[in-house]
C-alpha cells in the first residue's frame, strides 16, 4: 500500500478541524482492524460464488429465503454474527466518537451490523443496515437484546408464541428502515460541512448519496478506502489507507 499523501492528510486535517457539521460513511473496512471479516474480497465472508448449497449469498440472506427455508438463512446470518463474536470496537471507531464530542454536529451513517460505533461511544448513530444483535419475534412482536447467538436454537423460536425470531437487519431484497432513512434525510437536508466515505465501496445508492450532494453544496469530501470505490473518482480527498492509520494521522494534524 502506498505511503500516505502528506499533502492530502494536511488538507483533510483542516477540512475537519474547520468544519461545524461532520457526516462519517462508514463500511466494513473499519471494522475489519478489530478481526471482523469484509463482505467482498480475498478472505470476505461472501467470496465465494455460492454457498454450500448451491446459491448465491445474496439469495441465502435475503428476505424471501427467511420466509421459505429460515433455517438456510439463519445458517448464513450466525455466520456472520460468529464474525462479530467476541471482537471490540476499534482505534477507529474511538476516534469517531471523540470527533462528535469535540463537533457541534457530528453524525455517523453505518452500513455495519456489528454495533461497534455505539459500544465505542458515538450517540448520533444511524444503522442504515440495522444490529445484528436486536432480535425481533415476527408473531408477537417481542423484542430482545442479545450479546451473542452462542445459547440460540437455530433459527430460534419465540418462547411466547413459537413463531419464527429474526435479528433487525436489512437482508437483501427488503427495504430500508423507515426510521432510519427519516434520521438520514433529515440530516442530509440539513447539509453537513464535510463528510468522510470510510472503508466502504459506496455501491448502494443510499450510501454514495452524501457525498454528492456534499459536494454540490460546495462541502469537502474525503475518502479514506485502501482499494477503489464507486466515489473515489468524485471525493476531493483521497487517503489511500486503511481507517485507523489514515483516521490517526488526521486527526494527528488537525
Amino acid at each position: 500500500m502506498p505511503e500516505l499523501d502528506s499533502t492530502a492528510v494536511t488538507a483533510a486535517a483542516r477540512a475537519l478541524r474547520d468544519a461545524e457539521s461532520v457526516l462519517f460513511i462508514t463500511g466494513a473496512g473499519i471494522s475489519a482492524e478489530s478481526g471482523l471479516p469484509t463482505y467482498r474480497g480475498i478472505g470476505g465472508l461472501y467470496d465465494r460464488e455460492t454457498t454450500e448449497e448451491g446459491v448465491p449469498i445474496e439469495v441465502a440472506l435475503s428476505g424471501d429465503m427467511l420466509r421459505q427455508d429460515p433455517a438456510l438463512c439463519w445458517k448464513y446470518i450466525a455466520q456472520i454474527e460468529r464474525a462479530c463474536r467476541g471482537a471490540r470496537p476499534n482505534r477507529g471507531h474511538e476516534m469517531l466518537a471523540a470527533i462528535e464530542r469535540d463537533k457541534p454536529r457530528c453524525c455517523v451513517l453505518t452500513q455495519n451490523v456489528d454495533g461497534f460505533h455505539r459500544a465505542a461511544g458515538s450517540r448520533n448513530v444511524i444503522e442504515i443496515h440495522g444490529d445484528i444483535h436486536d432480535l425481533v419475534c415476527l408473531g408477537c412482536g417481542a423484542r430482545e437484546r442479545v450479546q451473542d447467538y452462542a445459547t440460540l436454537e437455530i433459527p430460534p423460536r419465540c418462547g411466547s408464541c413459537a413463531a419464527l425470531i429474526r435479528p433487525e437487519v436489512v437482508l437483501f431484497g427488503e427495504m430500508l428502515p423507515d426510521n432510519a432513512v427519516g434520521a438520514l434525510r433529515g440530516e442530509l437536508e440539513r447539509g453537513f460541512d464535510v463528510v468522510f466515505s470510510i472503508g466502504t465501496t459506496s455501491v448502494f445508492p443510499y450510501i454514495a448519496e452524501p457525498v454528492l450532494a456534499t459536494r454540490a453544496r460546495g462541502g469537502i469530501t474525503i475518502e479514506i478506502n485502501p482499494g477503489w470505490s464507486e466515489v473515489t473518482d468524485l471525493v476531493d480527498i483521497r487517503l489511500q489507507a486503511g481507517a485507523v492509520a489514515a483516521l490517526e494521522r488526521v486527526v494527528a494534524d488537525r
